[in-house]
């Protein structure tokens, strides 16, 4: 999907890239629109806001409105998603070696009660099908609330060049920023995403092991915070994200 300046396109999110039941993943659709807005360019950060569950298999309007994307319903034309370009620089959490993020994903909480098994990025999905990525508590972290996971990219993920696009990308660096924030939901139902602001640095290849690391960020109410990072095995950084969780009403 591609859209110039003034010019209504149609997106279908395909079953594949699910979050929770019956709606997209929010990382994956953040970075197809982030995509949109930049046309495949990296020079800076694309904040996406996620103000309504995306549903899959629908045919959804994507139009550019100012120097903004946004992603709307079909019938009613409410806005579901949006994406702007903006001035900052992204701080993403340390590098964890490969090794060790792969130990990591020992103590991922999901493998003991996955309450959005499905999902395409974190779920318990079978090989080649979803991303896999499994982030779990850093031995002897020193910063704080860190998560990691040893990322083995699909063979099957890229685009009709071959080219692993942005929105893989962004679903990597999605749902560690909840896992890091675990301790504030063991108990309850998971939060959804609100808010993802990231940039991709360097491309990612299929087949290729990178380090998924995520951190939390604080609380605010109910809106959860964390930061998340690619790395590639020589702690080269290839993307960055920041996000906001929305805890749901008790």
């Amino acid at each position: 999907m591609t859209a110039a300046a003034g010019l209504q396109t149609v997106l279908t999110v395909p079953k594949r890239f699910r979050g929770p039941e019956g709606t997209a993943n929010g990382g994956w659709i953040a970075g197809t629109l982030a995509g949109t807005l930049t046309g495949g360019g990296h020079d800076s950060p694309v904040e996406v806001t996620l103000r309504r569950p995306v549903p899959l298999e629908a045919a959804l309007p994507v139009e550019h409105v100012g120097n903004a994307v946004v992603l709307s319903e079909s019938e009613d034309g409410r806005h579901l998603v949006d994406a702007i370009p903006v001035a900052e620089t992204l701080t993403p959490p340390p590098f964890v070696r490969f090794t060790d993020a792969a130990r990591a994903e020992a103590g991922f909480p999901g493998r003991n009660g996955h309450a959005i098994a499905g999902c395409f990025a974190c779920g318990l999905r079978e090989p080649g099908d979803g991303l896999r990525i499994f982030p779990g508590p850093v031995e002897d972290a020193a910063d704080g609330e860190l998560v990691a996971a040893g990322w083995r990219v699909p063979f099957n993920v890229t685009d009709e060049q071959g080219v692993v696009p942005d929105s893989i990308v962004w679903a990597a660096l999605d749902c560690a920023t909840a896992w890091a924030n675990y301790r504030s939901f063991p108990d309850r139902e998971p939060p959804l995403l609100g808010r993802l602001t990231g940039q991709v640095f360097r491309r990612v290849y299929p087949m290729g092991s990178y380090s998924v690391v995520a951190r939390a960020e604080g609380r605010d109410g109910r809106k959860l915070f964390g930061t998340s990072a690619v790395y590639e095995v020589d702690g080269t950084l290839v993307a960055a994200a920041r996000a906001t969780w929305i805890l749901p009403r008790q």
